[in-house]
This record gives C-alpha cells, sequence and structure tokens, in this order.
C-alpha cells in the first residue's frame, strides 16, 4: 500500500510564498512521474506543475516562474514551492504519484490535499 500526505498549506497574502510538501510511504520500487493539482472551489482539479524520476519538468502556464516543482528520490519526497501568490491561486493542492510497486506493476496514487488561502 502507498500513502501520500501533503503538508505546508495554509493562509497567505497577496506576494507571499508557501512550500507544500509531499511524502511518500509505502512498499515503493521507484516513483515515476510525481506532480501537483490544484482544484479551486468550485472547479475542477487541473495540473499544476509535473516532474519526472530523471527531473524534467512541466508548469501550467498559469504559474509558470512563479511556482517550482522539485523532487529528492532518496526519501521519497516532493516539493512545490510557490511564490509571488495570487489570489486565483486559492485551491486545495494534492499529490500525485506514479508509483511502482515492482518492476511489472505501477499504480496511481494521490495525497488527502492541503489547503491553499491566498487572501488580504
Amino acid at each position: 500500500q502507498v500513502q501520500l500526505v501533503e503538508s505546508g498549506g495554509g493562509l497567505v497574502q497577496p506576494g507571499g510564498s508557501l512550500r507544500l510538501s509531499c511524502a511518500v510511504s509505502g512498499s515503493i520500487f521507484s516513483i515515476n512521474v510525481m506532480d501537483w493539482y490544484g482544484q479551486p472551489p468550485g472547479k475542477q482539479r487541473e495540473l499544476v506543475a509535473a516532474i519526472t524520476s530523471g527531473g524534467s519538468t512541466n508548469y501550467a502556464d498559469s504559474v509558470k516562474g512563479r511556482f517550482t516543482i522539485s523532487r529528492d528520490n532518496a526519501k521519497n519526497m516532493g516539493y512545490l514551492q510557490m511564490n509571488g501568490l495570487k489570489p486565483e491561486d486559492t485551491a486545495v493542492y494534492y499529490c500525485h504519484a506514479v508509483v511502482q510497486l515492482t518492476s511489472r506493476s505501477t499504480v496511481h496514487s494521490w495525497g488527502q490535499g492541503t489547503p491553499v488561502t491566498v487572501s488580504s
């Protein structure tokens, strides 16, 4: 069984910063893609940023230049550094990972979400 636990969300003023963390635990052979999704109030969940096991990254246009995704493969951790936060970044942020359980078996796992509110 694989568990993802996010932390680091909270209330921040516009222009502020937050760093989200995602801890992956369980019987893991390796982690392929790790990504972060945001779900604003009343809207659908959308991809914010993704990072491969080799470190290649991809960002939604709305966060390019402000957010940075990273990971620590040795610790099975993922991170999302959020700078220059705007009210429209307000959302519940979910960590997602494609986890290799064995050389032949993968699962998609989600965390429980951490809320981010950007407001003055």
